[in-house]
C-alpha cells in the first residue's frame, strides 16, 4: 500500500469516523511497519529474581516483552561488524564477542572488563537510521548493570554530534550526565532500546560493574536499522 493512498484512507477515516472498513490515521501508519524479529538465547534462571535493591530499579512484573514494531525493512546492521573498546585487551574474551551472532549465557560466549567506566563501540561501517538496539551484558545469572548509557554519533571519538538514546545513571556517577531510564535486571531476552530513527554510524555503550562484582560484561549487542532516507 502506497504512502499515497495510506494518506487517503486517513484522510476518509477523518471525514467519516463510522464508516465500517475505513482504518484510523494511527492504523494506516501501523501498516507501513513490522514487528522486530530477534533469535533469543534460552533463558538460565527461572523465576522472579530475589535481593536485587537499586533505588532506580524497574518494577518486576515477569511478563515477556510487547512485540516491538518497527519501519518494514529493518534489517541487523551490527553481524560480525567491528568492536572497539575502553580495553582492547579485557580479562576475559575479546571484543569481536559482541558482535559475534552468540547470545549463549553460558561461559565462553561473553567478554569482561575491568572496574570502573568501560565502554564498547560498533562501527556500521555507514550511517543509517537506528530503529533498535538490543543488549545483553550477562545472562545466566540475575543482576543489575549500573550506569548503562547507550550513544551514538557519526564521529568515532564521540566528541560531536553524540546523541543519547538510553542513560539510566541517575546520580550522574559516570560522568555523562543524569538518566531518566530505569536500572533493569539482566534476562534473556536483553534490554530493547529505541534510537527513535536517529542517523548515526557509530554505536558506544557504557557500564560501571553490576550488582554481583564491580567487573563489566559483554554477551551480545545487535542494531537494527533502514538506509538514510
Amino acid at each position: 500500500m502506497t504512502k499515497k493512498l495510506l494518506g487517503g484512507l486517513a484522510a476518509l477515516c477523518i471525514l467519516f469516523p463510522h464508516v465500517p472498513g475505513l482504518v484510523s490515521g494511527a492504523e494506516a501508519a501501523q501498516e507501513e511497519k513490522e514487528v522486530l524479529k530477534l533469535d533469543l538465547p534460552k533463558p538460565m534462571f527461572v523465576g522472579t529474581p530475589r535481593n536485587i535493591r537499586s533505588a532506580n530499579l524497574e518494577r518486576v512484573t515477569g511478563r515477556k516483552r510487547a512485540p516491538f514494531y518497527v519501519p518494514t525493512g529493518t534489517a541487523l546492521l551490527s553481524l560480525e561488524k567491528a568492536v572497539t573498546g575502553s580495553d582492547m585487551e579485557p580479562i576475559i574474551g575479546e571484543v569481536e564477542f559482541v558482535t559475534d551472532g552468540e547470545k549463549s549465557g553460558e561461559d565462553g560466549y561473553y567478554v569482561e572488563f575491568g572496574p570502573g567506566v568501560q565502554w564498547v563501540q560498533i562501527d556500521l561501517e555507514e550511517s543509517f537510521e537506528l530503529n533498535a538496539i538490543l543488549v545483553w551484558h550477562y545472562h545466566s545469572q540475575a543482576r543489575v548493570y549500573r550506569d548503562v548509557i547507550v550513544q551514538v554519533s557519526d564521529d568515532p571519538d564521540f566528541v560531536s554530534g553524540v546523541t543519547t538514546v538510553f542513560n539510566n545513571d541517575h546520580d550522574n556517577s559516570a560522568g555523562l550526565g543524569i538518566g531518566r531510564d530505569k536500572e533493569y535486571i539482566e534476562v534473556n531476552e536483553g534490554r530493547l532500546i529505541n534510537p527513535k530513527g536517529v542517523a548515526a554510524r557509530y554505536v558506544r555503550l557504557y557500564s560501571q560493574g553490576n550488582t554481583s562484582n564491580d567487573m563489566n560484561h559483554y554477551v551480545e549487542v545487535e542494531v537494527f536499522g533502514t538506509p538514510v532516507k
